[in-house]
């Protein structure tokens, strides 16, 4: 196993890969592989004046070589993936066509893995589901998102 350090000052310990030769796991650049529609929807994230969004609402945030991007998540049920059909298409390779299923409940946020072949790792632990709290960790083969809910 190895530690992944973001962006944000979290770690999280990456359960898919094998750690690389020099102990510390690659970058990988999350919004290079998003769908063309979700960065049209997507807001950049000012990290010089805050790492929170001001709106209210949930968010997806995905950091990049140039910064990170929010996400808004507007709806109750969300599919991610890297199917045509995904909500929020993620175009990378470690990555199922059906990965993750974002649902939305009165009780709050949940996470399903949708039969994936990397798994969904959430706070760098494998799951087949798990309740999502405010600053959330996921992973989706290479990819690392964070849950924000203001």
């Amino acid at each position: 196993m190895s530690t992944l350090e973001l962006d944000t000052g979290m770690t999280t310990q990456t359960l898919t890969r094998p750690a690389p030769a020099d102990g510390m796991t690659e970058f990988f650049d999350g919004i290079a592989c998003l769908d063309e529609r979700v960065r049209r929807e997507a807001m950049p994230s000012d990290a010089q004046t805050s790492d929170r969004p001001t709106e209210p609402g949930r968010y997806i945030e995905v950091q990049g070589s140039d910064g990170r991007l929010l996400i808004p998540l507007r709806q109750d049920v969300t599919h991610i993936g890297r199917g045509l059909a995904a909500h929020l298409r993620l175009d990378e390779d470690s990555v199922s066509r059906r990965h993750a299923i974002l649902v939305y409940r009165q009780s709050g946020a949940r996470i399903l893995d949708d039969r994936s072949s990397n798994g969904t790792i959430v706070n760098g632990r494998r799951v087949s589901e798990a309740d999502l709290r405010d600053g959330d960790v996921l992973v989706l083969g290479r990819v690392v998102l964070r849950y924000l809910e203001v």
